[in-house]
């Protein structure tokens, strides 16, 4: 299996709405935003299917000498291999690849977070940072675009946060704010054990309006110029719309199933997003 191929079984394997977008995409950007996509795919993985916080920090420890590995010309991994050519045609800074580390780092230090303030750092780093690197991807002749890149990464992790808030709180981790969570009246315990309410809905639609508006904001500031280079994150960003609409209408019942769109929807999505934008 060449790493290219490798790339592209670990991103058609996760299911992932962010696949969807990669298949309108002209060869070269679709091969540099799959092999981008796996290696964030390999470093999320190694937070959430490591049981062992010492052993999770060594391999993010390897993924670093990897990337750095990378930029010296001789990585040994199948995604550090795919993303070697990327690096011939698209500005990808190794900085901004470590960024993403430190961010996927932080889940082994830090599982709650006081206040919107402190979590916008790790949605940064795990978010904000993907969606920079994919608009040089992409591509782009306004720098306004990497505001929208930056805002529309945002966007997309407030949405896996509400998404996913079961499933992480059975891991232990809560990412919604804690002065969030006292002010509704919903404590960590009511999300551990899938125990819904009046204070749990009206938390979720508090954290449901603040991802609409982050949508808002980020399509804002993204230049007419650059709306067709940027159609595979317009792509994403209708699908992630979509399913923050299925969590409204089924009361935000969040804590005890995972809420997605059937893949048909999404490539109805896709083609639909791409033709029009």
């Amino acid at each position: 299996m060449s790493p290219d191929e490798y790339c592209q079984e670990r991103a058609a394997a996760s299911g992932s709405s962010f696949y969807y977008s990669f298949l309108f995409l002209e060869p070269r950007r679709r091969q540099a935003i799959t092999a981008f996509y796996a290696f964030c795919r390999e470093v999320d993985d190694v937070v959430d299917e490591c049981p062992d916080a010492g052993l999770a920090r060594t391999k993010l420890t390897w993924w670093r000498s990897e990337v750095q590995a990378l930029y010296e010309g001789h990585p040994t991994h199948p995604v550090t291999q795919a993303l070697m050519e990327s690096l011939k045609h698209f500005s990808l800074p190794q900085e901004q690849l470590q960024e993403i580390i430190d961010g996927m780092e932080m889940d082994l230090e830090q599982v709650r977070y006081a206040d919107f303030k402190a979590l916008h750092l790790y949605c940064y780093r795990v978010a904000s940072v993907v969606g920079l690197l994919a608009a040089e991807i992409f591509g782009y002749k306004d720098r306004q675009t990497l505001k929208y890149a930056h805002d529309l990464g945002l966007a997309f992790q407030l949405t896996n946060i509400i998404r996913d808030v079961g499933e992480d709180a059975q891991r232990g981790r809560i990412y919604l704010p804690q002065d969030e969570l006292h002010r509704f009246g919903v404590t960590a315990a009511d999300l551990m054990q899938a125990r819904y309410g009046d204070n749990f809905s009206r938390l979720m639609a508090f954290q449901v309006e603040r991802a609409r508006e982050m949508y808002r904001q980020a399509f804002s500031q993204l230049p007419a110029s650059d709306r067709k280079a940027q159609r595979a994150g317009l792509i994403m960003a209708a699908i992630y719309q979509a399913t923050l609409a299925e969590i409204v209408r089924d009361n935000y019942r969040v804590l005890d199933q995972r809420i997605s769109l059937p893949p048909l929807r999404k490539l109805w999505l896709a083609a639909k997003t791409w033709l029009l934008a």
